[in-house]
């Protein structure tokens, strides 16, 4: 599947600063959609990004989180968990068709429209340089972390 070609995106983040990322460059960038604040599987992903967070920031990368929660959802997270890096609130799922993370799911028998899990990394020239599709979160964080690794 061909990626597409993102150039910048800019959305409301926890701590009151807007997000945008063409004001990253001279860092890799790693942005992680997950489809829920509070759900175990959104949750444990969170948890693996926020434990490894030192080691991305030694390998000169800052993470973001998007899901579709708003700015309240999410500050009442990142703060439960301890999150060391934003999470952006895409409530009218403009950035998520922007990277095609929107899917019809499965869930208990009914199609629903969600947020396919996906992770994308940007190099510090703001090129897009990785992604992963529909995965799944435990272990996830460690392996983008060897891939930024490598850059």
């Amino acid at each position: 599947m061909n990626e597409p070609d993102i150039q910048d995106f800019e959305l409301p983040a926890t701590g009151g600063t807007p997000f945008r990322l063409s004001g990253q460059r001279g860092k890799n960038v790693v942005v992680y959609f997950y489809p829920k604040d509070n759900t175990s599987g959104c949750t444990l992903e969170g948890q693996e990004f926020r434990d490894l967070y030192p080691e991305f920031t030694r390998a000169n990368t800052i993470v973001v989180g998007v899901s579709r929660d708003g700015l309240k959802s999410h500050e009442g997270f990142k703060a439960e968990h301890g999150f060391p890096f934003q999470l952006l609130a895409d409530t009218d799922e403009k950035v998520c068709e922007l990277f095609g993370v929107m899917k019809l799911k499965n869930m208990y028998g009914k199609q629903v429209r969600g947020v396919e899990r996906s992770t994308f990394v940007f190099d510090v020239n703001g090129k897009l340089v990785k992604s992963w599709r529909g995965l799944k979160a435990p272990g996830h964080a460690a392996e983008v972390l060897g891939f930024v690794q490598g850059l």
